[in-house]
């Protein structure tokens, strides 16, 4: 399949307009899994993989980075490093202290990050959430250094506010530094406030690259929770606040889509993400080559004008 490959802020990366969430590695992907999951992927002709140091901790017995040694041990069984773009994060807490973006966890937690990753540098580092404890200053420093040393290509940011993603960018072009290409930010059809408005707004003015995560609503637009009884596995508690009235009109305004453009809710959700002028591309996940292959056919669904008005007023 042939991919249109995206820039990535101004970072010279070129990343295919979807990116694979590695969050559900040593959750509810164990290392078969992982692999099949990532030949599946390259063989679909996509190459981002998106995962963070404290994957998955929250998942009984780990204690973080299970993720990234997952990937690890693929990389390394399959060689191609260079065929793929690897982003991974720092700054949640990883137990006995080890948290925030101060110059010492940073510089820590990149070479543990690398050696879990079995590779010699990482394409897009990225902070975790922001650290008002640490000055923006010595966070872009200390990432700086990394990029001069070449343990890091480009940099960005996840879950920081408008304001603080101007005034980074602010300071690293005051002060010389490299600056945040990406914004890693909570959107999708159903949770649109947190990043629609002035955050879009910068992104767009400074040409910051947008990867947003939960692009399927912890799976409820996938359509496969449509009542209280659906809620199960592992992300079905977080989904029944949004079985309410406002989501049933958008998983409605999916369902049409879908019937209309003979494709499934999953793949219209994404489809809907991608064409949005701000987003790059946005990050999903997928536990089984059926979910993976509504990932991989997402990106060749094109929308409408109007169908894209119509999920636009889905449930406003």
């Amino acid at each position: 399949m042939t991919v249109q490959l995206r820039s990535l802020g101004r970072s010279g990366l070129k990343v295919p307009p979807l990116c694979f969430g590695g969050n559900v590695f040593g959750w509810t992907v164990d290392q078969a899994g992982a692999d099949r999951l990532l030949d599946g992927l390259t063989g679909g002709g996509l190459n981002f993989i998106d995962t963070a140091d404290v994957y998955s901790a929250w998942a009984p017995g780990n204690r973080g980075g299970e993720s990234e040694t997952m990937i690890g041990h693929w990389l390394k069984a399959r060689g191609g490093r260079d065929k793929v773009i690897i982003a991974t994060k720092v700054g949640m807490d990883m137990g006995q202290g080890r948290k925030g973006l101060s110059r010492a966890h940073i510089r820590r937690s990149v070479d543990d990050s690398l050696q879990r990753l079995q590779t010699d540098y990482i394409d897009l580092y990225q902070a975790h959430a922001d650290d008002e404890g640490t000055p923006l200053a010595e966070t872009l420093h200390a990432f700086n250094e990394l990029i001069a040393e070449g343990k890091v290509r480009a940099i960005g940011a996840s879950n920081y506010s408008a304001e603080r993603l101007a005034e980074a960018l602010q300071v690293s072009a005051a002060e010389g530094l490299a600056r945040y290409e990406s914004l890693q930010p909570h959107y999708n059809l159903y949770t649109r406030d947190k990043f629609e408005g002035p955050s879009a707004a910068v992104c767009l003015e400074q040409d910051v690259g947008v990867i947003p995560y939960y692009s399927l609503a912890s799976g409820f637009l996938s359509g496969k929770y449509r009542s209280k009884a659906d809620l199960h596995g592992a992300r079905g508690g977080g989904v029944g606040a949004m079985l309410n009235p406002r989501g049933f009109a958008i998983l409605d305004a999916l369902d049409a889509a879908s019937a209309e453009l003979n494709a499934r809710p999953a793949q219209v959700a994404l489809a809907w993400l991608m064409a949005k002028p701000a987003i790059t591309a946005p990050i999903a996940s997928a536990t089984s080559l059926e979910q993976l292959q509504d990932l991989i056919a997402s990106v060749q669904l094109k929308l409408p004008a109007e169908v894209m008005t119509r999920l636009d007023q889905a449930g406003t």
